[in-house]
């Protein structure tokens, strides 16, 4: 008689460990078939949809991109993930969350109810694997996260380095790294982008590695210059979709020629499990724009590996 297998993981599950056996292209469609749940009791990490495009400059959608994501993810479950050989569900506990309830009227209300869910959900020490919306919910996100760890440094992975001037209670999406240092949130000092390919009145310090230098460097060398800035103390990893080249994200709001490709971006990720890193997101995934799902298969991959290191350091001890 055959093995009746299971369906639908995500709700029926009982525990945050554990892979599912829903077949790829069926099932409630949860990020790597995690159970959806809002009770995090016990959870090492907690994965959380931001569906935010309120402050886009140039193309919308990114409110999609979390469910996106979410359904890349899922061809994704129940192996041993590559290139870290192991079963990253084996050891850490990790739950979906679901999304942030947004306001579509109230978008002024929208900043703070991502900034207090964030802050709940640290209070329960899981870490925050966030996914986007575009990249203004990081500024918020910072600024719960800075609140648990103090200042932190940024490791961001960028077209655009996001250190436009605008007024505080103004939601745009170019310019949380200008916020982020005025307040002190994050240390310039500490601070890193990789992949950038335009140019802004400010840099704050932070250094630069530009799109032209990526190519021409080794994801070692990348990594290590990295772990160089960066230092012993607490790190916030953002991942915006467009540090990719169109060629491999066509799928965003602002896609900007020249950049690296998904295999090198993901070979640095690889290599940057030794720091402390706190807390990341994966953002501007706009799904009307992409083509054969290669932008969010793209962010989907980035976002396990986001898992997968901190499996990795739980393992480690």
């Amino acid at each position: 008689m055959a093995k009746k297998a299971a369906s639908d993981h995500a709700i029926t599950t009982h525990s945050l460990l554990g892979t599912g056996d829903d077949s790829t292209f069926s099932g409630v469609m949860s990020f790597m078939r995690r159970k959806y749940t809002k009770n995090i009791d016990g959870a090492d990490m907690v994965v959380w949809g931001i569906p935010l495009d309120t402050s886009v400059t140039n193309r919308p959608g990114t409110r999609f991109g979390p469910n996106a994501i979410r359904r890349a993810s899922c061809i994704l479950d129940a192996d041993p993930q590559y290139p870290f050989h192991l079963d990253p569900f084996e050891t850490l506990a990790v739950a979906d969350y679901g999304d942030c309830s947004m306001s579509t009227n109230r978008v002024w209300e929208n900043p703070e109810r991502i900034e207090n869910e964030a802050k709940s959900i640290l209070d329960s020490g899981a870490y925050l694997l966030s996914l986007g919306g575009d990249h203004y919910v990081t500024w918020p996100l910072l600024k719960a996260h800075a609140e648990k760890h103090g200042p932190l440094a940024l490791v961001q992975f960028d077209a655009h380095q996001d250190t436009w001037e605008d007024e505080e209670d103004v939601i745009d999406h170019g310019s949380f790294v200008t916020r982020a240092v005025k307040d002190g949130i994050i240390d310039p000092d500490k601070s890193i982008q990789i992949g950038i390919r335009t140019h802004a009145p400010e840099d704050y310090g932070i250094e630069i590695i530009y799109g032209d230098e990526v190519e021409e460097m080794t994801t070692e060398a990348i990594a290590n210059q990295i772990k160089k800035r960066v230092g012993e103390g607490p790190v916030y990893l953002t991942f915006d979709i467009d540090c990719l080249d169109p060629a491999y994200a066509p799928g965003t709001g602002t896609p900007v020629s020249g950049g690296p490709s998904s295999a090198k971006m993901l070979g640095v990720l690889r290599k940057l499990g030794s720091l402390d890193i706190v807390g990341s997101d994966v953002v501007e995934v706009s799904p009307a724009y992409d083509h054969a799902e290669i932008t969010a298969i793209a962010g989907s991959m980035v976002a396990m590996y986001m898992v997968c290191l901190q499996a990795e350091k739980k393992i480690e001890g």
